[in-house]
């Protein structure tokens, strides 16, 4: 496949009691247009609109296909807290790549695409990935692109030679503004194919000719087929219409791709603005390495998913900033793991059972939004959500424990995390052996333990002590006060059970 690659404060935010108006999100994104970052204001309220580019479905997807969705579906999950969007991704279901394949494998184009399609939405779901409003394909929208090309023909931007329909570059004098480079540059960089029927070396496609072995359409400049970038164009004015709020993809998309999709759709509506945000995610690369099937470090995301599990695999996804290039190494999806085991184990501790439910809006913690409002801080988010499992591990207040747990839950929902059950997390993980406890909430339980004891509270105190020694830690009360040690460290793993049964229980002094 090819790849796709808040600073929130008070200005602006009324009290409840100020306005019955729902308070605004504070979200800034960085966008590529202007590169800075800005705060997002839709052009209306009432309908934002995104579109991100989607597969081109001619192969498994790989851990590089795998990070857009995920990142934009946090952007959408955030954006749906405010405002009712239209979220667009499109699939490439006509491509050279497709052609290729389709003559490599012996099938149909239609059966190729079909079965890799069914291939990557399986991928998408497993990733948590919420399926976008619309999914168009290119091949359900020839008449528009067919249309838009003839359009663009008319006012003098494309021009038709020996069967291709080419975009007129020089013809758009804002060519090169998104990806701040220079035309020639641009053009080098790309390595173009100078076909002796190009006016201008940096003039693309827009429509090409089919040879009767290649699939292809009828159109007034003969059988053929669209070229890349007029495709999305024409599938945004279909759906979204002429100006959108953010287009988003990889930053391996910035050039040649957006930018073309910048110049058509420009021109074709009389200069209006195509895209008022553009947001860019950084490319995965491999312990270090560009992804190449020749160092072997090409990734499927469908074997990942096998071996470590869906919400693993997006977390290790979310633990860099989109913005910056994620390196995909054995350790990050461990560690990832081990964040989730905490979070879920803070959960389990303090009885919460079943799957997620829709959270309230007022549940999610501050932090947790702040940082998803600041350019989609994903680290910062989960290092906040970390932070209240914190809390809730040490907590004595039932109270303040339900609205931690609360707020774990619908922190994790904005970032796609914590939907399962509790105990069933563990129970497929065949253990939690990186379920750990730091020292300090350790030494926090003893001491809420140690409390009840005086009290004489002993239920209270047994339940501190079975919830340690389901996390491997056994407590050795002495003179001097209670110790406690792991016993999965030093004996190399016990049941919870055996575990209990080393721990010294409270409640025979009633």
């Amino acid at each position: 496949m090819r790849g796709h690659g808040v600073a929130p404060g008070p200005a602006g935010i009324m009290r409840a009691t100020e306005s019955l108006e729902p308070p605004r999100m504070a979200l800034t994104l960085h966008n590529t247009l202007s590169r800075t970052r800005e705060p997002f204001v839709p052009a209306d309220p009432r309908r934002v609109t995104m579109y991100v580019c989607g597969p081109t479905v001619y192969n498994f997807a790989h851990i590089g296909n795998a990070r857009p969705p995920v990142v934009f579906d946090v952007l959408a999950r955030l954006l749906r807290r405010r405002y009712a969007l239209t979220y667009v991704r499109n699939i490439t279901d006509v491509d050279d790549k497709i052609n290729a394949a389709v003559r490599e494998e012996g099938v149909e184009i239609g059966v190729l695409t079909a079965r890799y399609l069914e291939a990557y939405l399986a991928d998408m779901t497993a990733l948590g990935v919420a399926p976008p409003d619309i999914a168009p394909r290119v091949t359900t929208h020839l008449p528009e692109i067919v249309r838009m090309i003839e359009r663009l023909i008319a006012v003098g931007h494309a021009y038709e030679a020996e069967g291709h329909v080419l975009f007129d570059v020089p013809s758009y004098a804002a060519y090169g503004r998104l990806s701040g480079r220079d035309i020639d540059d641009l053009i080098a960089g790309a390595r173009v194919d100078v076909a002796p029927y190009k006016r201008y070396a940096g003039d693309f496609v827009l429509w090409k000719p089919s040879p009767p072995d290649i699939v292809g359409w009828p159109s007034p400049w003969g059988r053929g087929r669209p070229g890349w970038h007029i495709e999305c164009s024409a599938m945004v004015e279909r759906h979204l219409g002429e100006t959108i709020d953010i287009h988003g993809g990889g930053v391996d998309l910035v050039f040649p791709h957006h930018e073309n999709e910048v110049a058509q759709s420009t021109c074709v509506h009389a200069g209006k603005t195509y895209a008022r945000f553009w947001v860019h995610n950084g490319l995965v690369v491999v312990n270090g390495e560009k992804m190449s099937k020749s160092l072997g470090n090409f990734l499927l995301v469908r074997n990942l998913l096998a071996e470590y599990g869906g919400e693993s695999v997006r977390l290790a996804l979310l633990k860099a900033h989109y913005r910056q290039p994620l390196d995909w190494t054995e350790a990050l999806v461990h560690e990832a793991r081990q964040n989730l085991d905490r979070l879920y184990g803070a959960l389990r501790d303090a009885g919460v059972t079943g799957a997620a439910t829709p959270a309230a809006e007022a549940d999610v913690p501050a932090g947790v939004l702040a940082a998803l409002e600041d350019d989609l801080n994903t680290p910062l988010a989960l290092s906040e959500l970390l932070g209240v499992a914190r809390s809730l591990n040490t907590s004595r207040d039932d109270g303040e424990r339900s609205r931690l747990a609360r707020g774990l839950r619908a922190g994790g929902a904005l970032l796609g995390l914590l939907e399962a059950d509790p105990q069933a997390w563990f129970a497929r993980s065949g253990g939690a052996a990186a379920d750990e406890l730091d020292g300090a909430e350790i030494d926090s339980l003893l001491a809420q333990r140690d409390a009840f004891r005086r009290d004489r509270n002993y239920r209270e105190a047994d339940r501190i002590r079975d919830r340690l020694a389901e996390r491997g830690v056994v407590i050795e009360d002495k003179p001097e006060g209670a110790r406690w040690r792991r016993v999965a460290a030093a004996t190399g793993g016990v049941s919870p059970g055996a575990a209990r049964a080393a721990a010294p229980r409270d409640e025979g002094k009633r």
